[in-house]
């Protein structure tokens, strides 16, 4: 699989990682085995880029990662391990990111995680507030000199919160959601991060499963997934589900990006190489309930570039259907 470098953290990692938010909890219930069995299958498919949170499953997904990885010979696998904190905090409130709470939150993630230093550590899309002030940028600093965390990036929900992050001089990474559906970033954001020489870890790829061309108006979510209970942000950020996109938009739009699918591929793989594509994208990072899924996404990396044609008509797609419902709002 190809390879590229991961911003300031200088690792190279697999162009597809493996998002584990699934793995903890809020896609409904993933059994430990089957768990095991994802990242397995992601890792013998040539991924080399795990990103969990320890918020996930309340560091049950941290868990099964660091697990995983200590089978794989820990800090000798060739694994790049990212997590993410801050929402932990209750309340959720600028107030919250300290010093003192990133002591805590990283380390109950080296024990999660098994490791003395974590690879990379991401602010978990904190208040904006948090990502504009000097004391935050020192205190991860601190981090890095104590050598709890070898690196730190950002997870962010808006635009002009990721060029914030970017204008840090040891910012590693910045984490967007960036699809088909969610192009915004292309404008600015990536070429800022190229500019920086910071990586961009592309989430949220098929809009929570939306590109996947799997889903029709009747699809029902068990009501521990939160494409059930967060569709109109009632629990986080409405962006994170769907890509924001109003379901019954996203499904016909969907259709429409599932007939441009090569005959060579799937609708998810065409939808995973556009996010490959853009220029900027240091690695996309899909999510897998089963392994046969997770061996599918790792072969998007497989796909041949998408041809002019194709990456017009996606265009089309989201001026036509999705611009109007996300472009303004992140």
């Amino acid at each position: 699989m190809e390879h590229r470098v991961l911003g300031r953290t200088g690792r190279d990692v697999s162009v597809v990682g493996l998002g584990c938010w699934q793995l903890g909890g809020d896609w409904g219930e993933v059994g430990e085995d089957v768990a095991l069995g994802v990242l397995a299958a992601a890792v013998d498919s040539g991924v080399t880029m795990l990103d969990t949170a320890d918020v996930y499953g309340d560091g049950r997904s941290e868990r099964l990662v660091g697990r995983f990885v200590a089978s794989r010979g820990g800090a000798s696998s060739g694994l790049t391990v990212a997590t993410k904190m801050g929402r932990r905090a209750n309340p959720h409130v600028a107030g919250a990111y300290t010093l003192d709470a990133y002591r805590r939150w990283t380390d109950r993630s080296r024990e999660n995680l098994r490791t003395d230093t974590l690879d990379l550590v991401q602010l978990h899309c904190p208040p904006t507030e948090v990502l504009l002030r000097d004391q935050t940028y020192d205190d991860l600093d601190a981090l890095v000199e104590e050598k709890r965390i070898a690196a730190y990036g950002v997870s962010v929900e808006t635009v002009e919160e990721a060029l914030a992050a970017i204008a840090r001089p040891n910012v590693a990474s910045v984490q967007i959601i960036l699809n088909v559906f969610r192009r915004k970033p292309l404008e600015r954001v990536l070429p800022a991060a190229a500019e920086a020489g910071v990586g961009i870890i592309a989430r949220v790829p098929l809009a929570s499963g939306l590109l996947s061309g799997r889903y029709d108006e009747q699809t029902q979510f068990a009501p521990t997934d939160h494409r059930s209970y967060n569709r109109h942000g009632e629990a986080f950020d409405v962006g994170e589900t769907f890509s924001g996109v109003p379901y019954e938009v996203g499904v016909a739009a969907a259709r429409e990006v599932a007939a441009l699918t090569p005959p060579s591929a799937t609708t998810a793989q065409l939808a995973l190489r556009w996010v490959i594509d853009q220029p900027g994208v240091s690695v996309v990072i899909p999510g897998a309930r089963t392994p046969a899924q997770a061996k599918a996404n790792a072969r998007a990396a497989d796909v041949p570039p998408l041809s002019a044609a194709t990456l017009d008509a996606l265009r089309d797609v989201y001026d036509e259907r999705i611009r109007e419902h996300v472009h303004s709002r992140w």
